[in-house]
């Protein structure tokens, strides 16, 4: 397995002087809603017990249903049986009292709000109670953790883990470093997401939308900018993500696609054939920095319109399209030896 240590090999630690992924024994998800009761199936489906907090009692009820309902969906695809899908679900508690939530965990993960405001003061109330060497990882989706973290009394202890939706199936996390934050801290932030079976990336510099969302923010202005031209409906834009890159891209990623389809010269044959081309393409492509006011309703007209024209067997409503997705999720995962 590698490490942090050794993607940026110049940092050194102590072996015993820091939390280390396997002293972690229980995991508080802090925040109830879609991303923090997805992140604690995660967790308890990997054996750890696992404590749910929120302030609106509702929200923990809710959270308890579809922690049920996702563990359900995984024994029904035999990713495993039925007693093993109910251990999980006895791992995970609920709790609206903060202090009782995170006082003997030594990994907090907090889905709040996106809002540096409400983080910060969420952060300052862990502070009062967490153990003193416990990790705070925020999903955030793209706020700085240096300026979430910027009025704790441990930031050196706050990273960023951003999952994508939803966590408990799809393996990206993305780490990022506030300035505070030790390479220790990351070290094993590092090592625990591996150990629970996902796949942990690291930015090198702290950036606005980190790595993901920044590359799928790039390919959506392209998209929105062709159908707003008139090149081709919404329908037809996302089957051609679908049923071109967007297959190959969920077995490899692009560059290493492009290797492969370089053949002997790889993607350096790739470029010094067709570099000049795709030149031409760029300049052609969107550079306006936001979207037109209009974009929303818009692509709601269009994506009615798309879920209406979909085959029945893969679902027209909402609730059938994830249902479809979720198994289609699983049945890859399970390709990429992640379930």
């Amino acid at each position: 397995m590698s490490s942090y240590s050794d993607i940026c090999p110049k940092f050194e630690f102590e072996e015993d002087d820091y939390l280390k992924a396997t002293d972690i024994k229980k995991v508080a998800c802090i925040g109830a809603g879609v991303i923090g009761y997805s992140w604690a199936t995660n967790f308890c489906m990997k054996g750890y017990p696992t404590v749910v907090y929120d302030v609106f009692p509702a929200a923990l009820d809710n959270a308890k249903v579809k922690i049920g309902e996702y563990i359900d969906i995984l024994v029904n695809c035999d990713v495993f049986s039925k007693e093993v899908g109910e251990a999980a679900k006895a791992r995970v508690s609920y709790t609206s009292d903060l202090k009782e939530a995170v006082q003997d965990a030594q990994f907090m993960q907090e889905s709040g709000p996106e809002n540096y405001e409400i983080k910060q003061k969420l952060l300052a109330e862990i502070d009062k109670y967490a153990p003193a060497d416990a990790i705070y990882s925020s999903s955030t989706s793209g706020l700085l953790i240096s300026e979430i973290a910027k009025f704790s009394e441990h930031a050196d202890r706050c990273l960023g883990g951003h999952p994508y939706n939803p966590p408990h199936l799809i393996p990206l996390v993305e780490l990022a470093k506030g300035d505070k934050t030790t390479d220790e801290v990351v070290q094993t932030a590092y090592d625990f997401y591996k150990l629970i079976g996902k796949e942990p990336i690291i930015l090198r510099k702290e950036v606005l939308g980190f790595i993901s969302n920044r590359l799928q923010n790039a390919l959506y202005r392209e998209y929105v900018e062709i159908v707003s031209r008139g090149v081709c409906s919404i329908e037809d834009a996302d089957k051609a993500l679908v049923f071109g890159p967007g297959i190959r891209w969920g077995i490899l990623g692009p560059t290493l696609t492009w290797q492969l389809g370089g053949g002997a010269g790889g993607i350096k044959h790739i470029f010094d054939h067709i570099g000049p081309s795709m030149d031409l393409w760029l300049k052609d492509m969107a550079v306006w920095q936001e979207y037109p006011k209009d974009w929303g309703a818009f692509a709601q007209e269009g994506v009615n319109e798309e879920m209406k024209n979909r085959d029945k067997e893969f679902g027209n409503t909402p609730e059938e399209i994830k249902q479809f997705q979720n198994k289609a999720l699983i049945e890859l995962l399970k390709i990429h030896k992640k379930l």
